[in-house]
């Protein structure tokens, strides 16, 4: 079992400020531990179960942070953006300020599940090829697609920078014109520039899966919610297994 530790010290882990302004937030009666006034910012608590209220938020304790995150069109998945804001001005203030980062990045007219953490290991773990996590996009194509254009993303088509093929370890066609399609890495702008190449257009992208765990459909876009470690299973599933084509 993890020792406890000083109050102030859990406030400052989460992204609440300096030790000093966490001591602050605790001598104004602005916290609460367990649903109890916290009083001394040196008091020693379970981190187990911990629930806190600060400046009347809800907040449950998390040695590490893994969020999911329902991306809106038109936001950009930086802390310093160029043309769009950033979907960070969508999180509360202390993920921002315990430095959370995108867990791999989705462009920004593409919409649909990402991950976010302030666990290195873990953004490694789902960002290298090597795992095969597979993440499912949902494509909806300006021509109809073909089974010839499945057949070529499932054998593996060359993009322009690089000789080694890329391809989908999944396709399953919704309908006319839209397509559900696996892959496990994560070159720039891939699912596009894959669409491109077999002679058709990305009209709109969205992302629906990764690993084996699914965009909640009640998590509408610019929502969040925390990862539990049945969730963090899924994730780390690959899609290889489930090979599908149209």
């Amino acid at each position: 079992m993890a020792k406890p530790l000083p109050l102030e010290k859990i406030l400052f882990s989460q992204g609440f400020g300096t030790r000093r302004y966490c001591s602050d937030l605790v001598f104004s009666d602005l916290v609460k531990v367990n649903g109890v006034l916290a009083e001394d910012p040196d008091e020693r608590i379970l981190t187990e179960g911990l629930l806190l209220n600060v400046e009347g938020q809800d907040w449950e304790f998390h040695e590490k942070a893994y969020i999911a995150f329902h991306k809106p069109m038109n936001y950009e998945c930086s802390h310093k953006t160029t043309h769009h804001p950033s979907i960070y001005s969508l999180l509360p203030k202390p993920f921002v300020e315990r430095g959370l980062q995108c867990v791999g990045r989705l462009d920004f007219d593409t919409t649909g599940l990402i991950l976010i953490s302030d666990d290195g290991q873990f953004i490694h773990k789902m960002t290298t090829p090597k795992k095969n996590i597979g993440k499912v996009y949902q494509i909806a194509t300006a021509d109809p697609i073909t089974q010839k254009q499945i057949d070529h993303l499932l054998k593996g088509v060359v993009l322009d920078d690089d000789p080694k093929p890329c391809y989908a370890t999944a396709c399953k066609q919704l309908s006319d014109r839209v397509l559900a399609m696996t892959i496990v890495e994560g070159r720039y702008h891939q699912v596009k520039r894959m669409m491109a190449a077999v002679g058709n257009h990305v009209a709109q992208l969205h992302r629906t899966e990764i690993g084996q765990y699914t965009l909640p459909l009640d998590l509408a876009e610019g929502q969040w919610r925390w990862l539990y470690p049945n969730d963090l299973i899924q994730l780390s599933k690959s899609m290889e297994s489930a090979v599908v084509t149209a």
